[in-house]
């Protein structure tokens, strides 16, 4: 093969004339003002997610705060409170037990020392569990005035030298569980109107 000829063959290897013929794809003219457009309208929307998603966010963390306070509330209230059924079922006991010792008399002491004896360690026994377990008698006294949030008034009657609504008799010790009453002192309440 002559020079010229192996040469002509290179020049044609080397200038493809199909690959020639297809220009590259011009990039498409980019219209600035709606690029700006697009990317506001995209920032705007994901602004608006992120802000609705910080949102729930928000809502969800308070309302798992307020159910673990709600929670933890509950859990000390059944702590001190729960036993406040027992309690009140107790009270006739107690109530029973004091009336027994009350009407004792110096010979009954004499005869069965023992027994009463061992009622009245029982009956401390009772009171000393009750203040273990946070109830504390309302033990109100003859001439004490009335209190609607502690006394429960069984009558009424006028009586010489004392002013309307002095505590005239007890019936029977009121109790208060920690901070809530378990049952109101049962008392009677002089009427005697004021001297004027």
């Amino acid at each position: 093969m002559t020079e010229a000829k192996k040469q002509d063959d290179d020049d044609i290897t080397m200038h493809d004339p199909v690959a020639e013929a297809a220009p590259d794809p011009a990039p498409e003219p980019v219209d600035e003002v709606d690029v700006e457009e697009d990317l506001g309208d995209v920032i705007e929307r994901l602004t608006n997610e992120r802000d609705e998603m910080r949102d729930r966010f928000m809502r969800a963390l308070a309302d798992a705060e307020n159910a673990r306070k709600r929670g933890e509330r509950d859990r000390r209230e059944a702590e001190q409170y729960g036993g406040a059924k027992l309690s009140r079922d107790l009270l006739p006991v107690f109530d029973n037990m004091k009336r027994a010792l009350e009407t004792v008399a110096d010979e009954q002491k004499e005869v069965a020392g023992a027994l009463i004896e061992g009622v009245e360690l029982t009956m401390k026994e009772l009171v000393n569990i009750f203040k273990k377990h946070g109830i504390e008698p309302v033990s109100p006294e003859i001439g004490d005035k009335f209190d609607p949030q502690l006394h429960q008034a069984m009558f009424e009657a006028p009586v010489p030298g004392t002013k309307a609504g002095d505590v005239i008799q007890v019936m029977a010790d009121g109790f208060i569980l920690h901070d809530r009453l378990l049952r109101p002192a049962q008392v009677g309440v002089s009427s005697t109107p004021a001297e004027g």
